[in-house]
């Protein structure tokens, strides 16, 4: 037993914890979780904890279906809104086969693909996620309209605002657990926070994102509201993105920066940001996994819509937020085309692979977009060379499914199911009646 399991042991019979939740995502994202007793736990350090993958969506076959979930003591943390006396406490899991070897399908042993790619490179790959989301009314019925719990606007700052005291109650308990916290304010939307995570490895990022969503949930709830990732929950209103800031790093050296280029930018940095750039359509719906999500990229309010990058250019798919000279360690960028319900272990991976490609490759990178992308003619974008974004959720699908990079990233098992479910989204939606419909055509 290795000092850090030692460690969470002692943890657990100093803080009186009685229940220890293992936590782990399927395919898409969802929080999937099983409680232990604490006498339970030496043992799952040591041999796991088996389940039945086949009933997680994307897990594993049925043929395939025992699985192991084993605990990763670095992930250890008291659950704060489950406080007092008999606390609860949880750890990310690894998922594995019977036979010890990492789960193929596990999204968190996606993401550990891709940066064990990126370390035998010699780089290390920081990120720094600003989520959004709504806060709503809780509805009687699911059929009622969604009432913001305010009216105010970007960087509103709301007298004994709801909002207030929603960011103060999370950023405590996120703070609590070790989750740091660097900005947090009212975004555009009615009803609309931002709460922006301080940079951590990307790995400690999807930790942390899907752990934000749970703390988010749980004060939502405690204070009568309810809170949506969903990435355009009304029409006329802002989306929620999940804007996520990358670097890389040698050691403790940020290979993004060179002093005296245009904008601090080293080689490799534009090496990066071409492959994500030449790779966009391939990864967007891994970024963008729902038939909602399009209507936030193509329903204007900033969202990114077409394949560019600029210097503070927040049209771009890709920005290059402010160069401070003094500041070489924060040279990064930023990747505006993610949503805030993406499976974050499987889009930073994606995100991850297709710039390595772009290094690998030495890609060049295009001329920047200085105009605002939205307000150019179709002509113009054309004449620039602009190209857009998927356009829908079957046409992300269709773009990922002829990708290389997209399958050999998410390996066989998770390439082949999140295609099949997504395929399965479309058809489902395709078969909608919506009340824009009756609206417009009902009574023709």
């Amino acid at each position: 037993m290795d000092r850090q399991q030692e460690y969470v042991l002692r943890a657990i019979e100093e803080r009186d914890v009685r229940f220890i939740r293992l936590w782990f995502t399927d395919v898409l994202g969802v929080l999937k979780s099983v409680a232990i007793a604490p006498a339970e736990l030496e043992g799952a350090f040591s041999e796991g904890i088996g389940f039945d993958g086949s009933s997680i969506e994307g897990l594993a076959r049925v043929s395939e279906s025992d699985l192991v979930a084993k605990p990763d003591p670095s992930t250890f943390q008291v659950l704060p809104w489950r406080g007092g006396k008999h606390g609860t406490a949880r750890m990310f899991c690894d998922i594995l086969t019977p036979d010890g070897e990492p789960a193929a399908a596990d999204p968190r042993n996606v993401l550990k693909r891709a940066l064990a790619k990126a370390a035998d490179a010699g780089f290390t790959f920081y990120t720094h996620p600003e989520i959004e989301f709504y806060l709503f009314q809780p509805q009687e019925n699911e059929t009622d309209p969604l009432v913001p719990i305010d009216n105010a606007g970007y960087f509103d700052h709301v007298a004994r605002g709801q909002g207030h005291d929603f960011r103060r109650a999370a950023i405590t308990l996120l703070e609590s657990m070790g989750i740091s916290v660097e900005f947090s304010h009212h975004e555009a939307g009615p009803g609309q926070n931002e709460i922006d995570l301080r940079y951590a490895d990307a790995l400690s990022t999807a930790d942390n994102i899907m752990t934000f969503r749970s703390v988010v949930k749980e004060v939502s709830i405690e204070q009568g509201f309810v809170a949506s990732f969903m990435p355009k929950p009304m029409a006329g209103q802002p989306g929620s993105g999940m804007h996520t800031h990358l670097s890389l790093f040698e050691g403790d050296t940020n290979v993004f920066h060179a002093p005296g280029s245009k904008y601090g930018l080293s080689t490799t940095a534009r090496q990066f940001m071409a492959g994500l750039l030449v790779h966009s359509g391939e990864i967007t719906a891994v970024a963008n996994q729902f038939v909602n999500s399009y209507k936030r990229l193509w329903g204007g309010q900033e969202a990114p819509s077409y394949k560019t990058w600029g210097h503070n250019n927040r049209s771009a798919l890709l920005r290059v937020p402010m160069y401070k000279p003094n500041k070489g360690q924060s040279a990064r960028i930023e990747y505006r085309g993610m949503d805030s319900a993406a499976n974050p272990y499987l889009a930073l991976a994606v995100l991850l692979r297709a710039g390595l490609k772009g290094i690998e490759e030495g890609y060049e990178l295009p001329e920047e977009a200085e105009d605002v992308v939205w307000e150019l003619s179709d002509g113009e974008r054309r004449a620039l060379g602009i190209e857009p974004l998927p356009g829908s959720l079957e046409a992300a699908v269709e773009t990922m499914e002829r990708s290389e990079l997209v399958a050999d990233t998410l390996g066989e098992n998770v390439f082949n199911f999140f295609l099949a479910n997504k395929r399965q989204e479309w058809t489902d939606y395709r078969a909608q009646v919506t009340p824009y419909e009756l609206a417009r055509v009902g009574l023709i």
